[in-house]
């Protein structure tokens, strides 16, 4: 596949993710879960999506399809009209590597370097990145991209991690859990950094997450329940993340 096809704009007509029929099935015999059964989906560029779900109802298997981590059992996933899921690991890392930024529960931040150092791990390696600088303004954190992870509380790690996934210029930016060990104040600070690079680079933006709240946010909402989608609303206004009632 073309670098430029993991990064190019491609025409409204063409879903940045299909998926039919998707299944994920772990283990064999008796210890057999079928994570995922017969998820037909479709996003589009520019969309906030929510995906809601109670733990083990297969939302976080499904961020792993769609971010590349992991390969399904049987159906069809594409990314705009590349065949995802029969992907080879070469493949699935120059996927990983050129078109998604990934921000899950905890940091992962590496102690003994600055957020911006942090974020400079990324911007080296990508073909067309922002600058450390850039991105960390992005999230509103300008004036604290000297300090050390131990320097920032949780919501400030967050966001610089959030940095890092988006310093890149993803096509897709995937969040399992952003807030989950936030409290709110900090929480809502994280998820005004999301809702701003969705709106101000277009980046399709999935939440994986149990908090309905959320689901005001988004242009729509999707509910896993048992591997199964189960609802779909679409939101003709979304929410402010500052406006959330927690």
């Amino acid at each position: 596949m073309a670098h430029a096809a993991f990064t190019s704009a491609d025409s409204d007509l063409v879903p940045v993710f299909q998926a039919r029929a998707l299944d994920k099935i772990y283990g064999e015999g008796e210890a057999m879960v079928r994570a995922l059964a017969g998820v037909d989906l479709e996003c589009r560029a520019g969309e906030l999506v929510v995906v809601l779900g109670a733990s083990g109802s297969g939302k976080s298997t499904l961020l792993n399809l769609l971010g590349g981590l992991d390969t399904p059992t049987s159906g069809s996933l594409f990314y705009r009209g590349w065949d995802l899921g029969g992907a080879d690991e070469a493949g699935l890392t120059r996927y990983r590597r050129e078109a998604v930024g990934f921000v899950f529960q905890f940091y992962n931040l590496i102690p003994s370097l600055t957020a911006r150092e942090n974020v400079a791990l990324i911007t080296e390696i990508a073909a067309d990145p922002m600058t450390p600088e850039e991105a960390l303004h992005m999230v509103g954190l300008g004036a604290r991209m000297d300090h050390f992870p131990a320097q920032l509380s949780g919501g400030e790690q967050q966001r610089v991690a959030i940095a890092r996934a988006i310093a890149k210029r993803p096509a897709v930016l995937m969040c399992d859990e952003p807030t989950g060990a936030l409290d709110v104040s900090t929480g809502k600070a994280v998820l005004e950094a999301i809702e701003r690079i969705n709106r101000e680079l277009g980046t399709l933006t999935l939440i994986i997450t149990h908090n309905s709240v959320m689901a005001e946010m988004a242009d729509r909402v999707l509910t896993l329940s048992d591997g199964h989608i189960t609802g779909e609303k679409h939101n003709r206004t979304r929410a402010a993340a500052s406006t959330l009632a927690w």
